[in-house]
């Protein structure tokens, strides 16, 4: 797959300088992201509203493709799913009701002169350890602080950040997000998850990384054999839809998997690109392949410009009562909305508890078929060993 997507980059693009060994370099991938409409017109036939995307993007949000994500691209195609993330249209000019540039209130969950925090959680925080990302998705609900140019996290913002962690001991886990950690080197992101996992409280550390997807060949041995060291490690990744589960992103996966990291993937709705539910669950069971445990279906967060590419709530709900049934529990993941101002995340669920009475319920099944349940006799609850068990020494 590898060599194929080099060789379509070369058709597309007409670099026959490209080597192998540049087109693997997740360094060289980076310096060479597409982000200009003559860049862009080498790989796909623009439509009308994609060029005026284009020209209106430096006012709203950063265009960056990475060449091998950029390859998986239909040229002729406009709701190519991969075109529809990445290349932004005129319909980012508008903005709905009910959309925000802050949708989640993020910047008002970081403690005071601590901005790299968000603290929405009692015993977890998210860690932004930089504003920069492999690829920048439309749909991208950090637009105000990521791509922007206003610089990166500087070193002093993230030892604030530390030293936040360090003292808060209800803290037990902590996301490090962005951005996209893992663009970081290797020796600095080792310097931020080494200091994170010395502190005592934190019980569990995660990476939030979309890198799996667009740039699967910073999934390295270094990379890997410097994550091994640091477990309990999660890793969170962002596959929207079948098209992104290639080889090179299979082995990019199976590399995390064989270094001992659970994988888990957030999927985000999108009108168009995965909002069916054959498409769902094609992608969920090629991810269950790759050892990537599907975790969070989102509703789209409403940020500015992105009605378009959002979802109505019946959608998901739909793409649920599909893969009830069809596919095992396994493949199934929580769909949720998190709370525009910060309210955190809620789960939403089809309707399976038809009635529920004194003594019975009925319930449905993912046939619609009604079920009895008997509730039994003795309702106590209580546990009678937690008193010894959870007594403090």
């Amino acid at each position: 797959m590898l060599l194929q997507l080099q060789e379509r980059l070369k058709r597309l693009h007409r670099r026959e300088d490209v080597s192998a060994a540049e087109w693997g370099d997740w360094r060289w991938q980076l310096r060479h992201r597409l982000e200009t409409l003559e860049e862009l017109e080498q790989f796909v036939e623009l439509t009308d509203e994609e060029r005026r995307g284009i020209a209106i993007a430096p006012g709203l949000f950063r265009i960056g493709i990475t060449p091998y994500y950029a390859a998986l691209m239909d040229r002729q195609h406009p709701k190519c799913p991969i075109r529809m993330q990445v290349i932004p249209t005129a319909a980012e000019e508008k903005v709905s009701p009910g959309e925000y540039v802050d949708p989640l209130g993020e910047d008002a969950l970081s403690p005071d002169g601590v901005p790299c925090i968000v603290h929405r959680y009692p015993d977890r925080v998210l860690f932004l350890a930089l504003d920069r990302c492999a690829i920048y998705c439309r749909h991208c609900n950090r637009r105000r602080m990521v791509g922007q140019e206003t610089g990166m996290i500087s070193r002093h913002e993230i030892e604030r950040g530390l030293e936040y962690i360090r003292r808060t001991p209800a803290v037990r886990d902590v996301l490090i997000s962005g951005g996209d950690p893992l663009t970081l080197s290797t020796d600095k992101l080792e310097w931020i998850v080494s200091e994170v996992r010395k502190i005592a409280h934190v019980e569990i550390v995660r990476i939030g990384t979309r890198v799996p997807v667009c740039l699967p060949m910073r999934v390295d041995d270094q990379l890997t054999s410097m994550l091994k060291k640091y477990h309990p490690l999660y890793i969170n990744t962002h596959f929207n839809h079948p098209k992104e589960l290639t080889d090179d992103a299979r082995v990019a996966c199976e590399r995390l998997a064989d270094a001992g990291i659970p994988l888990g993937n957030q999927c985000v709705l999108l009108r168009g690109v995965n909002s069916q539910p054959r498409t769902i669950e094609v992608l969920n069971r090629g991810l269950l392949k790759m050892r990537v445990k599907p975790y969070y279906l989102f509703q789209g967060d409403p940020v500015q410009g992105t009605d378009h590419l959002r979802t109505p709530v019946s959608a998901g709900l739909e793409i649920l009562e599909h893969l009830r049934g069809r596919i095992t529990g396994m493949g199934i993941p929580h769909l949720v909305i998190d709370a525009p101002g910060g309210g955190g995340k809620i789960p939403l669920l089809p309707n399976y508890l038809l009635s529920w009475g004194t003594d019975r319920l009925t319930l449905r099944n993912y046939l619609h078929q009604p079920v009895t349940y008997v509730e039994p006799q003795e309702r106590d609850c209580s546990c009678a060993y937690d008193e010894v068990y959870f007594a403090s020494p």
